[in-house]
């Protein structure tokens, strides 16, 4: 009988997460997201709390290895601000994410911040760890003829407090509920490099080609901001279905061949 190595060893860069197989069949996933220059500090860009900062940033991250099928085991944060107060805030919007997926947010979220150095503009860097049975991996898993159908508006900058409030932006557990749902092939965040960019990536993922759909509902060259959008793949005749299940703007953007 042959031992793995303790170590776990790299399968793949496959959209934006890193893959690691371990033993027993398991695949260890890695997710990030960051931002700089959104936040409460006088030199911010954007500015926003620091609650709502940490919750974003760490909802694109979660989304990001929620979407392949895996369970997080951790989130790791890291600061470029002051332990108080901002700091503290950031951490409390982290949490609150964490726990949507299922993660005890005093037990699984660990990080560090700045204590040396007053600062005087906000960077945050939020990474996401989890893992998932090789066989339960839900990435190239689209077939010939499947609808990619747009979950949310996306959505950027300023615009992005308003369409949470106005229910037009996705979060995880619109994630959690797309993977359930069983006619559901495939699902993908959709993030700053717009909606046409990530069906490119479903597509090649697959080995297959897309056309998008005509329509005037959103733009599919936008960027998405944090993950204010998700694509997911499933046949035509199921479309119907999913806007019942859904309550975000259901969009049919494409069709893989």
């Amino acid at each position: 009988m042959t031992n793995r190595p303790l170590h776990p060893f790299p399968v793949a860069a496959r959209r934006d997460v890193l893959l690691f197989e371990l033993a027993n069949s398991e695949v260890m996933i890695v997710g990030c997201d960051s931002s700089g220059g959104v936040g409460p500090k006088p030199l911010d860009t954007i500015k926003v709390d620091g609650y709502t900062l940490g919750k974003f940033t760490a909802r694109a991250a979660l989304m990001e290895v929620l979407a392949v099928g895996a369970t997080p085991v951790c989130v790791v944060d890291t600061l470029s601000v002051e332990p108080e107060p901002i700091g503290t805030e950031i951490l409390k919007g982290i949490r609150a994410e964490a726990e949507k997926a299922g993660l005890d947010p005093k037990l699984a979220v660990t990080g560090s911040t700045e204590k040396n150095f007053a600062v005087e503009q906000t960077g945050i860097g939020v990474t996401v760890i989890g893992t998932c049975k090789r066989g339960d991996l839900r990435i190239g898993t689209s077939l010939p003829n499947d609808a990619v159908v747009a979950l949310g508006v996306p959505s950027v900058g300023a615009e992005v407090i308003q369409a949470e409030k106005d229910g037009k932006i996705t979060d995880v557990t619109d994630i959690l509920k797309l993977r359930n749902l069983p006619f559901v092939h495939e699902v993908i965040p959709v993030g700053s490099t717009g909606i046409t960019h990530e069906i490119e990536t479903l597509a090649h993922d697959s080995k297959l080609k897309f056309k998008l759909a005509e329509q005037d509902e959103i733009d599919v060259h936008k960027a998405a901001g944090p993950a204010t959008v998700a694509l997911a793949t499933l046949p035509l005749s199921k479309v119907d279905d999913l806007k019942r299940a859904a309550s975000k703007p259901v969009t049919v953007v494409g069709t893989l061949f």
